[in-house]
């Protein structure tokens, strides 16, 4: 057989999956379909180790689907295994609620993160509410917000969506850290608070709604006490690689200099 021309076809998400992990997964899918084997490609920087490996990372990487139905009057909104939307988000964070939180402001359709808002689902029905969760649809998540807002439990979710209860108790989490906050005004806040807030993924927006204060009066307070981003480099393939993507983050406030001068890597 002779190959005359080949065209890998990836999808978006192995192109994300390759910035999140930093390995090249059509450059291996390419090599790997003409005969070659992992442990035969070497590594493009050290051209020592092989293709052979795991990536490993310290970091969580969420995407989220971004659909825009109502730019196509009369379509279905129920999500199936045809292709429905129109591109994505990804955002990387310690933890996976931080980088869910960050997911969720990205896609740009007005949520300033995953809850702390008066969104539309809170004056639906139950009846709305269950079809919502059980139906795959855009609105599924914020659904789920509305729903344990309203008291539903993690078991019953799990029942009618078959998410995994491991992701819903992450969700429940951050709701209790918001009904917490709510019972809070924002001169009780300490850097502690601030720095577990922020560690969990919430915007200044989403603590201000919380504390019934402004998004200036939460940014000026959080200013001074210290607690700002910090940009940290996204160390992939367990250092194969050269870091070269950037993670913007409140999971350990120290300057680049700071790390560097204690001989830290990051």
């Amino acid at each position: 057989m002779m190959v005359i021309e080949m065209n890998p076809r990836v999808s978006r998400s192995s192109a994300l999956a390759s910035k999140a992990t930093g390995f090249p997964i059509a450059k291996m899918a390419a090599k790997l379909s003409v005969g070659n084997s992992l442990d035969q490609i070497l590594n493009d920087i050290t051209k020592k180790t092989a293709a052979s490996f795991e990536p490993s990372i310290d970091y969580i990487v969420t995407k989220i689907p971004r659909f825009a139905f109502e730019k196509f009057p009369g379509s279905d909104p129920v999500l199936t295994t045809q292709m429905k939307s129109v591109g994505e988000a990804m955002a990387l964070g310690r933890s996976f609620q931080e980088s869910f939180q960050k997911a969720v402001r990205s896609l740009e359709l007005g949520y300033s993160g995953w809850g702390c808002a008066k969104i539309k689902e809170l004056d639906w029905d139950w009846d709305q509410l269950k079809y919502n969760i059980r139906v795959p649809n855009p609105n599924r998540i914020h659904a789920i917000y509305a729903a344990m807002k309203k008291g539903m439990k993690v078991d019953d979710i799990h029942e009618f969506s078959f998410i995994d209860k491991w992701f819903l108790t992450q969700l429940k989490e951050l709701l209790d850290v918001e009904q917490h906050l709510t019972s809070w005004s924002l001169s009780n806040l300490t850097k502690e608070d601030f720095y577990e807030l922020k560690k969990r993924g919430f915007s200044d927006k989403q603590i201000a709604f919380a504390t019934k204060s402004t998004e200036r009066e939460v940014r000026s307070k959080r200013l001074s006490m210290g607690v700002a981003p910090a940009y940290k480099r996204v160390d992939t393939c367990a250092a194969e690689l050269r870091p070269i993507h950037l993670i913007c983050t409140r999971h350990m406030i120290m300057s680049v200099n700071h790390l560097l001068q204690k001989g830290r890597r990051f």
